[in-house]
């Protein structure tokens, strides 16, 4: 970054982690005379839906240390540590969040509970993942994926500036999984570089979004007002204490602009001049690195930055701005024939009609699979997601299928090859017959984990090891059964609802021998019998 505003931009910015309530009254006061309101935000629920990755977010209390050992600190804040831990059975790596009881208030655990109850609900390439919260006497234990890159704030740092294209394919990802959380009425309200983490140290490598401690759903027409977030990326109206989800875009420009700039767009000496300046939403393009960007990159974030929230642009309506439509839009090309290929394929083979069929096979490709296994399937999905929210619909698979056709055509008149028999089918037909298969959790899309379930090989999924520990985790008590009891522990955290009698439906279909469970050789049977492989 250039310039002595940029450079105690980074020093302040790590001593600032959120605005303090004081500086935010005395703003404020200053302004309106009015005195803070601090209600408590209404709470919507997402529709719980019969399978999906919710369910296998383990809960309860337990020895941390037994399941796993720590390898280092990655490390600190006012919450407790974060600390990267290995299991000590598969060797997976993960991250963990470590609160400690004796500092946390009551109105922390609430927090931390809540933001477990968020993440479970997530389930988008973009957003951190969550795998399990254990408890002891003395703390909290949230495990999530493991993230090796860094934070974009330190990369903002490295690189002082980033080129249009690489903003671009950074921020549209931002505005991805802020699309599908909007879509789910699930508000951020403290995005900044620090809460966007780097998949990993290579190069153009996936973000990840995470810390939603200051999340909470929302409802249409109803305003929050926590007045709560980080002092340079923090909405306007969020210091008047009455904002909706449109905070979360604010915040959203404030990154863009700093990425393409490298400087804030809202400065001051300390939080106090911070928030003045914010509260007014005035800011510039005068620097002279921005006579090198382009005026649509600028028109962005001026829609970006609009002060009325109302007249604010929305998530959605970023991701189809010309300008991210040049830079950071892709669409299924022939060097993505062979993943493509596969994909549809398997999808198009994909038979799992029964719910532990489903169940085991979304817990085995979302929570036993490595980075490298779906990291095609994971670049095929953000292909064919045509509006970049997270979700594939009907007409998305559609076309889908359609681009495959036409590349599969050009590859076979290229290579003087037979065409593929896909082009005998009706798409559309084909596409309806499988929807309700694809779409575990009745949303009437299809989800990430989902796509990736259905399009995996199955020879990579369905090896002994991940069988065996997909049966252990349905199997809680190790008995070498799978009850109806353990079903319904499971499947009640999605359907609170669901009937013993449903559930022993389900165990019916499978337990080839009548004795009320079913035992790993059913399992088995169960998997490779109605997901047979694509080859």
């Amino acid at each position: 970054m250039g310039g002595s505003s940029s450079s105690q931009y980074s020093a302040k910015l790590r001593n600032k982690a959120e605005i303090s309530e004081n500086e935010v009254h005395k703003v404020i006061d200053e302004t309106s005379g009015g005195t803070a309101v601090m209600n408590q935000s209404r709470i919507s629920s997402i529709e719980r839906s019969s399978v999906s990755t919710g369910m296998f977010v383990q809960s309860g209390s337990g020895s941390f240390a037994e399941k796993y050992s720590i390898i280092c600190l990655l490390g600190k804040g006012s919450f407790g540590e974060v600390i990267k831990c290995k299991d000590r059975v598969t060797s997976t790596e993960y991250a963990v969040k470590v609160i400690n009881k004796q500092n946390a208030k009551n109105k922390d655990t609430s927090t931390i509970l809540k933001e477990v109850d968020l993440l479970k609900k997530l389930d988008h390439p973009n957003i951190m993942k969550l795998f399990e919260i254990l408890e002891d006497s003395n703390s909290y234990y949230i495990v999530s994926e493991l993230y090796t890159g860094g934070e974009l704030f330190d990369e903002i740092i490295k690189r002082k500036r980033f080129s249009e294209i690489d903003a671009a394919r950074i921020i549209k990802q931002v505005f991805s999984g802020v699309t599908y959380m909007h879509k789910h009425s699930i508000v951020h309200r403290d995005l900044k570089p620090e809460n966007i983490l780097l998949q990993s140290k290579e190069k153009n490598c996936d973000i990840k979004v995470i810390d939603f401690g200051l999340s909470t759903c929302f409802q249409p027409n109803t305003k929050m007002r926590d007045r709560i977030g980080t002092a340079y990326y923090i909405a306007p109206e969020v210091l008047r204490g009455t904002y909706d989800e449109k905070c979360d875009i604010w915040s959203m420009g404030v990154i863009l602009y700093i990425l393409l700039s490298g400087t804030p767009p809202f400065y001051g000496r300390n939080e106090y001049d911070i928030l003045k300046r914010v509260e007014t939403g005035k800011y510039a393009f005068d620097l002279p690195q921005w006579k090198s960007v382009s005026e649509e990159a600028k028109d962005l974030i001026r829609k970006m930055l609009t002060f009325h929230p109302s007249l604010r642009i929305s998530a959605a309506q970023c991701l189809e701005h010309s300008w991210i439509q040049k830079y950071a839009i892709e669409s299924p090309s022939i060097d993505d024939l062979p993943s493509l290929e596969s994909a549809m394929t398997n999808i198009q083979h994909f038979q799992a009609e029964k719910k532990l069929a489903q169940a085991a096979l979304l817990y085995m490709a979302s929570r036993l699979t490595t980075h490298e296994e779906t990291k095609k399937l994971t670049d095929i999905f953000r292909k064919l997601d045509l509006n970049n929210d997270g979700m594939l619909d009907r007409n998305e698979l559609i076309r889908g299928y359609q681009d495959f056709v036409r590349l599969k055509d050009i590859d076979s008149l290229s290579n003087n090859r037979t065409s593929t028999n896909f082009s005998n089918i009706n798409i559309e037909e084909q596409v309806d017959s499988l929807m309700p298969l694809l779409d575990m959790d009745k949303s009437g899309s299809i989800g990430y984990s989902e796509f990736v379930t259905c399009a995996i090989d199955r020879n990579v999924l369905l090896s002994k090891e991940r069988m065996e520990r997909a049966f252990q985790m349905f199997d809680k008590d190790g008995s070498g059964k799978i009850s109806t009891q353990e079903l319904f522990r499971l499947f009640s955290q999605e359907d609170d609802k669901i009937e013993m009698s449903e559930l022993k439906k389900i165990i019916k279909q499978v337990d080839k021998n009548n004795d009320g469970g079913v035992d790993f050789n059913e399992f088995v049977e169960m998997l490779q019998n109605l997901v047979p492989c694509s080859n």
